[in-house]
């Protein structure tokens, strides 16, 4: 299977406060858009399948009771298509998900599987509830304003080696130049030192550092963010069995009727404070 990858060192830092005036609040949906609600009333059991080693996605909190991001999404799903009574929420090794679904032990998975051709032709999917974009990041004092490709020209500025961050700076940005790394801890150490001008990268990762002890306030988002597909995939969606399509159709009912009635914005708000949009 395809996982999007996700930074699980520091997602700690979703219990801190907020420190941004007033966070992006991420919305894919057209808001003139109305989907039709869909009849599951003879669905007998809606079970979530998920693992435990995703934070803040998924993950056992201090009391061994599976939380995050995820199960709270399944959740508002199971909510808004009033099958909250047949709802249920499974956690299994990410190896076991794709067997669990093709045996009927769930209905859907949600656990970050990439939307890519080849995981299309082993699953339905739903519409993307969450994008991860790439970002910049720099010292405050810097003062970077858009257009960045203008600010930066000629600046070093940290990319993982290897990474799609990196194939981005290298194509899009060719002025700037790449610095990079094999570890993420010692490009967040040469931004800080002021070793380098700024650091490229995932927004949500960046975002626990900007939150964490170990930026010690020295840095914030540059610019805006970059979702880029062709670079960084489609996001995040609900994987369902390829023979069920009224299945994904019903979670984007769901997740198009969250987005508008705010409860996204909650658990969004919730889990990732310093927003990455």
């Amino acid at each position: 299977m395809y996982r999007i990858a996700v930074a699980t060192c520091a997602f700690l830092a979703f219990l801190l406060p907020a420190t941004a005036a007033e966070p992006v609040i991420p919305n894919f949906w057209d808001t003139r858009e109305r989907l039709q609600k869909p009849d599951l009333g003879e669905l007998q059991r809606l079970r979530f399948l998920t693992t435990i080693d995703f934070p803040p996605f998924n993950f056992l909190d201090r009391e061994g009771r599976l939380s995050g991001f995820h199960v709270e999404l399944a959740r508002a799903i199971c909510t808004e298509l009033e099958l909250s009574e047949a709802c249920q929420i499974q956690a299994l090794p990410w190896e076991e998900l794709p067997g669990a679904l093709s045996s009927g032990q769930g209905e859907a998975i949600i656990a970050g599987i990439a939307v890519t051709a080849q995981s299309r032709q082993q699953y339905g999917f739903s519409r993307p509830y969450l994008r991860l974009p790439a970002r910049f990041i720099a010292r405050k004092e810097a003062g970077l304003t858009e257009p960045l490709h203008e600010a930066l020209a000629d600046k070093r500025i940290g990319v993982l080696d290897g990474s799609a961050h990196e194939r981005i700076l290298r194509d899009l940005f060719p002025r700037l130049r790449p610095v990079t790394y094999s570890r993420a801890d010692w490009m967040y150490e040469d931004l800080r030192e002021g070793n380098t001008d700024a650091v490229f990268g995932d927004g949500m990762r960046l975002s626990f550092w900007l939150a964490g002890s170990g930026s010690d306030g020295c840095c914030r988002f540059a610019g805006g963010p970059y979702l880029l597909p062709s670079y960084l995939g489609n996001g995040m969606a609900i994987a369902t069995s390829l023979d069920t399509p009224e299945l994904a159709a019903a979670f984007d009912y769901a997740l198009r009727e969250i987005n508008a009635n705010g409860t996204f914005t909650e658990l969004y708000l919730r889990y990732f404070p310093v927003s990455f949009f």
